[in-house]
This record gives C-alpha cells, structure tokens and sequence, in this order.
C-alpha cells in the first residue's frame, strides 16, 4: 500500500488503537484478542442497541437530527448485508460492534463517530449480550413446551399402562407409564420457571453505564430501556458492566435441564434393551453398526445423555472465569459468550431430539405389565393389608411380609401365586380376600392419595399440566 504503512492501515481499521500504541499489534495478540468469529451472532442484538441508542441521543439533543438519520439508515443497511452473508470478518477489528461501527463510517462517513457518545463497548458488549439471550431462552421454552406436550400426550395415552418402579434400580413397587413420564412433566415444568426467574432478572438494560462510571451527558437511560424491551435501566454503573449473574444464572437452569433430558434419556437406553425390552425407537431416532448388521443402537438417546455434559462444563467453566475477577470490566468476560452460545445450542437440540424420540417411540405394554409383576413389586400392599384388616402396627405387618416374601421366593412363586395355607403358616389371621391386593393392576388402582400412581390421578394431573401450558 503505497505511502500507507502497517500502523496507519491498523489505525485505519480499529480507531480503539488510534495513536496511543507505537507499536503494530503482535499476530498472536490479534488472535487472542479477536471474538468475531463468535460473537458475531450478536449483530441483530448490536444494531438493535445501537439504533436504541442513537434515537436517544437524538432525542436529547446530544446528537444532530441529519447525522441520527444517517447513523439509523446506515444500521438498517448493514443488518441487510449480514442477513445476506455480507459480513467480511477482519480479526483486527476485533469483535461485531467494531465491524458495524467500521462498516457504517465507511457508508456514512464521520457522521458514524458519534454513536459511541455516552456508552462504552462495556456496556454495549453486556447490553447486547442480555438482548440475544432473551431472545434465546423465548425460543428454549417454546422447545420446552413442545417436549412438555408430548410428555404430557403420551402420558394420558399410558395413564393406565402397569409398568415396574424402582429403587435402586431393582423393582420396588408397581406404577404406571403415564405416572412416570408426569415426573418428567413435573422436572421440565420447573426447568421452564427457572429460565422465567432467569429472564426477569436479566431484563434490565446496562445501556449508558458506559466504561463502568456512568456520562456526563445528559443521557435517558430509561428511554433507552424501554426503547429496547426492558422493565429498567441497571442501577449501578459499576455492577452494569461487570455483572455476569445472568450468564450464570441461564447456564445453571440449563445445565439442570440437560441434567433432567439425560436421566430421560439413561432410562429410554436401558428400555430399548433386549433385556428390558420396554421402548422401541423409531427408526428415525436410531442408527445401526459398522460390522454388526442386528444393532439398534439408540444414539440419539446417547447423544442427550453426552451433551448434559458439555452443559454442566459450561456453567463451571464460566464460574472458574468469573469467580476471580476485581470490578469492574476485565478482557476474560469475553469468555462468557462461547459456553453460553454453546449452551443454548446444545439444549435446543437435546429439546428437539428427545421431543422426537418420544412422540414417535413405541411402549411395550406387555413386556412393562410382566415385569411390573415380578420381584414380588406387590409386598407392599400385602403389608398393608395387614395394617389395615388386622389392625397390625406397620413393623410387624413389614416382618411378617418379609417372611412370605422369603417363602414364596423358595417355592419359585408369586406372591399372588402362593397358597392361602402357606400364607397362614406364618400368620393365621390372613384371610382369602389379601389376593385382592395382590395384582399389579389392582395395586396402582389403589395408590389414589394425592400425586399417587393410580390411573384417575393421572389423568387429572395431565389434565392440569396440559392447561398451564
């Protein structure tokens, strides 16, 4: 470049430097200072700040009507040339707000210069930041509520399909299918009121805190909120810029629902088992072996289960980042971007995947009514049978069950298979009618007691979840 040297060319590009360096920037330095092959999905989130804040200026009579008209119709152009795949990313430039800002003073000339009167990128970079996960989290609880649906459909299709609980793994006590999958109704309808406590919290706009000690200019942040979509402005300028509690707090409440999808998805991997032989996934949600031609392998299911992972990793790799760092604004917040973006990718496809998987899965009532009638899943309710028609303290009713639970083991019998006369042996007083109680069926028809397995219950909790929805 004939007569331009390396530091005019870099001042050229990024006027941050301007003339307080001597030296060119190392290319190290560049690279690890550069966030614009990430951030730049914050660019919708930038201009709509941007455009916010330059109506403001305006409007206070901080900047001129002609150069606000420039600056508004310069910003519009740009989104258009980035929703085309416009956007040249040049590292020197650093991050998307110095991309836009470089790219309106080349449409608009000096005019460009005074939008960044009265902020900083500090409050720019944390202003945008809230507005993009707003966003994302409206799009998440859409996913939630489409998962949530499914769940709650099938449900009321299995309200009395008989299947095995457990404990421990082993079989406990006889439930149904449709009450099992209302816990997961239950998980994922808190999931979905921590993002709501997450999005309140984060709706305050940081906007003209500036660096981090506030303008002298006679700025309305409060126009400036609103303009924008939110309920305030920040309150401290300090806190404006160095707060990341909303980061934070969006990773935590999506690495429990990633927690939640991985428990679903652990417990669809051993149903779909021959062993268990509870679930089948539908060949869509399904993939086969390189040398073994009989697999179906339930990847998508696995996949879910992994990536609870990668969302547990985000959140504690952003605490690690943050729990260190002195007030106010340090260039490691710019790590705060890639885990949440990564975080948002990842659990808007777990939502999507497990969404799929469920809707389209098929339940093998059999195989779930024979297990749910083995390991003796129905002593319980012989116990209580014998508190309630013998009047017989719980503890003594837990031994004597135990001891015909020992006998029909070595017999190699159900208890609704053993003899009326064995039963006796161990406690005379038992009467022909404990086989009432015995069956499976008959045993979640009986558990009525709120937020009990028995079929009408859940119905009516189905019923419920499916009109908060």
């Amino acid at each position: 470049m004939s007569g331009t040297t390396q530091k005019d060319e870099e001042t050229r590009l990024n006027p941050v430097r301007g003339e307080r360096f001597v030296e060119s920037a190392e290319a190290a330095m560049d690279a690890i200072n550069a966030s614009i092959g990430f951030d730049k999905r914050l660019y919708r989130a930038d201009i709509a700040a941007s455009r916010a804040h330059c109506e403001m200026l305006v409007k206070q009579g901080i900047v001129g009507a002609g150069d606000g008209r420039a600056i508004v119709e310069g910003l519009a152009l740009i989104e258009t040339e980035i929703d085309d795949g416009r956007l040249i990313e040049e590292p020197a430039l650093e991050d998307i707000h110095m991309h836009i800002e470089a790219r309106l003073r080349s449409l608009i000339g000096e005019a460009a210069g005074r939008l960044h009167t009265a902020r900083s990128r500090n409050d720019q970079a944390v202003t945008d930041l809230r507005l993009w996960l707003r966003d994302a989290i409206g799009r998440i609880d859409e996913a939630l509520v489409g998962l949530l649906g499914v769940l709650i459909e099938r449900a009321e299709r299995e309200a009395a399909t008989v299947m095995p609980g457990f404990t421990h793994l082993q079989v406990a006590q006889p439930v149904t299918l449709g009450h099992h999958l209302m816990a997961y109704v239950e998980m994922f309808q808190r999931d979905r009121g921590r993002l709501k406590d997450t999005r309140a919290r984060l709706n305050e706009c940081p906007l003209g805190a500036a660096a981090l000690a506030g303008t002298s200019f006679p700025i309305d942040r409060s126009a400036t909120a609103a303009g924008l979509g939110f309920d305030r402005p920040t309150a401290n300028s300090i806190d404006s810029v160095s707060d990341r509690d909303f980061c934070l707090e969006f990773l935590s409440a999506a690495a429990i629902c990633g927690v939640h999808l991985s428990r679903l998805a652990e417990e669809i991997i051993l149903w779909a088992t021959p062993q268990f032989g509870f679930i089948r996934l539908a060949d869509g949600f399904s993939t086969g072996s390189s040398i073994m031609p009989q697999k179906r392998n339930p990847d998508a299911a696995e996949l879910i289960r992994g990536k609870s992972g990668r969302l547990i990793g985000d959140l504690a790799g952003l605490l690690v980042t943050v729990k260190g760092l002195p007030l106010a604004y340090a260039k490691d917040m710019q790590e705060d971007k890639e885990p949440l973006f990564d975080a948002v990718d990842s659990l808007s496809l777990c939502l999507a995947a497990m969404g799929g998987m469920m809707a389209s899965a098929e339940f093998n009532r059999p195989a779930l009514l024979a297990a749910a009638s083995s390991g003796y899943a129905t002593a319980t309710d012989l116990a209580d049978w014998l508190v309630r028609s013998l009047d017989m303290p719980f503890r003594e009713a837990h031994r004597i069950c135990g001891l015909i639970v020992r006998l029909a083991e070595e017999k190699g019998l159900a208890l609704e298979a053993l003899a009326l006369g064995d039963m006796q042996a161990i406690e005379p007083r038992i009467e022909a009618s404990v086989f009432d109680v015995l069956g499976a069926a008959r045993s979640v028809a009986s558990r009525t007691s709120f937020g009990g397995t028995a079929p009408q219950n859940v119905i009516a909790a189905a019923r419920a979840a499916k009109e908060a929805l």
